[in-house]
């Protein structure tokens, strides 16, 4: 069961933030969120420490 969690969670982070870009960009609309910039540069940064996240629990699943 170790690494569960931060897997979890950065797969979590990795979506939410493709969602926030993409509402971001302007792709998505209906938001608050739609066409502002600040959501198309927070959104890759988000995804990004997800997939910190997703290595470093794949990591911790390995070393057992």
């Amino acid at each position: 069961m170790r690494g569960w969690f931060t897997l979890t969670l950065g797969l979590l982070a990795v979506v939410v933030g493709a969602v926030w870009t993409v509402q971001g960009l302007g792709y998505v609309s209906g938001s608050v969120m739609t066409d502002r910039r600040v959501w198309a540069v927070l959104g890759p940064v988000l995804a990004l420490a997800g997939l910190g996240l997703l290595w470093r629990g794949l990591r911790s699943r390995r070393r057992t």
